[in-house]
């Protein structure tokens, strides 16, 4: 069984801001690792809710927030000027994690733009994460993001939801969900996305810290090529990667999602605590 909690944490340079954000725990016995979770661009991390309860079965504890503009966060919608403060506000949420679980090896799992500010949390902050994972992130280059900077307008063309999972269900899901973001690009979310990449490659190398790469191989929303460009300049000692052939952007909504997570969990178990020694 797994109990969820939700609150309201504070958020933004000012604390003015409210994050909504999440943890789901085991009700019996005690976790063995920590996980954060950082969801992507323009959704929310009511996504999440079977990865979460996959990761819980698998010994960990849970905790995670929507970005601010997006989901149930306060903020306007997915405008975001400047990465690094998104950033901090993960850091907010590692803190308030930190208030229950000190001790326990954290995991940073940061997806699609979640991959961009979870590998910059990794270079700012190593000394806080015992591990880190990346699916379909947005690293190194991004030729559609470059496209839409370079635009006149940006055109309000909404994501194909075909583009994030072989199983039709889950872009029906996504179309569907009120919460999340089916306008356009913010230019100024543009730019602040163009540049955080830049300081990304120059940052470099996340050294010892261990990194777990996941990919779809047909991912056309976020293509292999140009994520490999940050992948190889972030990349340290301890370095695995997992291309999966066929899969699109979303790997863990994907038809082999059971395998894509069965990864993520045998890696994180490397660093777990024996059970009982947290």
């Amino acid at each position: 069984m797994i109990t969820t909690r939700e609150w309201a944490l504070a958020g933004g340079p000012d604390g003015s801001e409210r994050l909504a954000a999440r943890a789901w725990a085991p009700t019996g016995g005690e976790p063995t690792w920590l996980a954060v979770l950082v969801h992507g661009y323009g959704e929310h991390l009511g996504r999440y809710q079977q990865v979460a309860e996959d990761l819980v079965a698998a010994g960990a504890v849970v905790y995670g927030a929507d970005h601010r503009g997006h989901g149930r966060s306060s903020g306007e919608r997915v405008l975001i000027d400047d990465y690094a403060d998104v950033v901090e506000d993960v850091h907010r949420v590692i803190t308030q994690a930190r208030t229950a679980y000190r001790a326990l090896p954290l995991v940073l799992i940061g997806h699609s733009m979640g991959g961009l500010i979870a590998s910059r949390y990794a270079q700012t902050r190593p000394d806080e994460l015992r591990a880190l994972v990346l699916s379909g992130p947005v690293l190194g280059r991004w030729a559609d993001l470059e496209q839409l900077a370079a635009a006149e307008e940006i055109p309000d063309v909404p994501i194909d939801p075909s583009t994030l999972s072989r199983d039709p269900a889950v872009g029906e899901a996504y179309v569907a969900d009120e919460l999340v973001w089916h306008g356009p690009f913010k230019r100024a979310t543009v730019k602040a996305m163009l540049a955080e990449m830049e300081r990304g490659l120059a940052a470099g190398s996340v050294g010892t810290l261990p990194l777990l790469w996941v990919h779809g191989s047909d991912d056309r929303l976020v293509p292999l090529e140009g994520t490999k460009v940050g992948i190889t300049s972030v990349m340290g000692e301890d370095f695995t990667a997992r291309v999966f052939p066929g899969a699109r952007h979303e790997v863990f909504n994907e038809t082999n999602r059971d395998e894509v997570l069965g990864e993520v969990v045998r890696f994180a178990r490397r660093f777990a605590v024996p059970a009982g020694g947290a």
